[in-house]
């Protein structure tokens, strides 16, 4: 089987514009090809990891992937799959999470001795005149066109401002840039980029002529069959200290039955032929479906120590494994007062609500539980002596942490 085969075959091939050249390129490794990072944040999340396997695909292959930071695209925001404009950043936040999301791209990427290349475009965007990049770039983009294009026309209702209809413009250009400064013809990206990939194939031929090799290849990110990086409205992230590998375990282990295997042969580096295996599992088969899952994409982001802690301590609570692997949080005396501890300080401090506000609504809704019993009182409280040995308090069916007092 060829690396695209196997492409296709994993279910990543979305859309093309010219499949034989793709084919020659990535299966003979010859392929210079780039992905755009927006940093939005100082880490990356779940919502990555598509992009992040797919560059160490092609890369085991030969291939030359370039992560591109958009530092420079930053300073717009990407309108698509936005119902509203972006959070304005500085330049120095901006800065400090292209600083952050480098390091984590080193745990997919070989960037040693020119194999992959990583680059920033406010390298060429931000010393841009404005004047002169729209006479030399705008016109070659219809309005029309860009207008009808989905990443835009889902905006117009609410609102799109002309910074963010920039957007496409300067996306168009770090390909054209790519393309003359390293050879990159080749760019990837989800499908909700493809009007934006597209214009930089376009822009590329129109600058340099119609025989400019540019080709396309958006790699297929499924909301509908791959997790994206949330849950209960809070992101999954790849660094540790914002999300815990255990945390990160327990968000693949709590795929949907239907996703999982889908999930498997996206994200995974497992052979097909045993995934194939794993098609007509049911039942108890499919839990440990997800628990293959879980593990490997951990021990992908975290280590493969860190992923059996994560996988020991979720089957400890599911009584298959040692309570001691459980996740434990210790509290201190400055989290008592007058002796005891409330039950929304318990929860916040052991992270299974983000704030008091949700965990006085997980209680009033009857999904919090102290050692198997249901707490339904805001104001139920716990001495020391009772957290001694430590209490295993549950947000709903698949957040756990043991709370012991020191």
């Amino acid at each position: 089987m060829t690396l695209y085969e196997e492409l296709v075959a994993r279910g990543l091939v979305a859309q093309f514009t010219d499949e034989e050249k793709i084919k020659d390129l990535i299966n003979n490794g010859k392929a210079v090809f780039y992905i755009g990072f927006d940093p939005t944040a100082d880490s990356l999340t779940a919502g990555h990891f598509m992009a992040l396997t797919f560059m160490k695909r092609l890369q085991a292959a030969g291939n030359t992937p370039i992560a591109l930071i958009g530092g420079g695209t930053a300073m717009i925001g990407d309108p698509s799959g936005r119902t509203n404009m972006r959070r304005m950043m500085t330049k120095e936040t901006i800065e400090c999470n292209c600083e952050s999301i480098k390091k984590q791209m080193a745990r997919f990427i070989d960037f040693t001795d020119n194999r992959a290349l990583l680059v920033n475009n406010a390298d060429w965007l931000l010393g841009l005149n404005y004047v002169d990049f729209i006479r030399d770039v705008g016109t070659h983009f219809s309005v029309n066109r860009m207008l009808a294009a989905e990443c835009y026309r889902q905006r117009l209702e609410k609102g799109l401002s002309f910074l963010e209809f920039n957007y496409m413009i300067m996306q168009s250009y770090d390909f054209y840039s790519l393309y003359k400064k390293y050879g990159c013809t080749l760019q990837c990206g989800g499908d909700d980029q493809w009007s934006n990939i597209l214009g930089g194939t376009e822009l590329i031929r129109r600058k340099l002529g119609r025989d400019a090799h540019a080709l396309t290849f958006p790699l297929l990110l499924d909301s509908k069959g791959v997790k994206m990086g949330k849950t209960a409205g809070n992101a999954v992230w790849l660094d540790p200290d914002k999300t815990s590998p255990y945390d990160f375990y327990q968000y693949w282990r709590n795929v949907d039955d239907a996703d999982v295997l889908r999930c498997i042969r996206r994200l995974t580096f497992l052979p097909l032929e045993q995934i194939d295996e794993m098609d007509d599992w049911e039942g108890a088969r499919l839990n440990e479906a997800k628990e293959i899952l879980a593990y490997e994409l951990t021990a992908l982001v975290h280590g493969e120590d860190e992923a059996k802690k994560a996988q020991d301590a979720a089957r400890a609570l599911f009584g298959s494994g040692p309570e001691s692997e459980i996740p434990t949080v210790t509290l201190g005396a400055d989290d008592f007062k007058d002796g005891v501890v409330d039950i929304l300080t318990i929860l916040t401090r052991a992270e299974l609500v983000s704030s008091r506000s949700e965990a006085r609504r997980a209680v009033e809704q009857g999904g919090v539980s102290a050692d198997g019993e249901r707490v339904t009182d805001i104001r139920a409280t716990f001495t020391k002596s009772e957290l001694a040995d430590g209490i295993i308090f549950r947000r709903g069916k698949k957040s756990y942490r043991k709370v012991v007092a020191e």
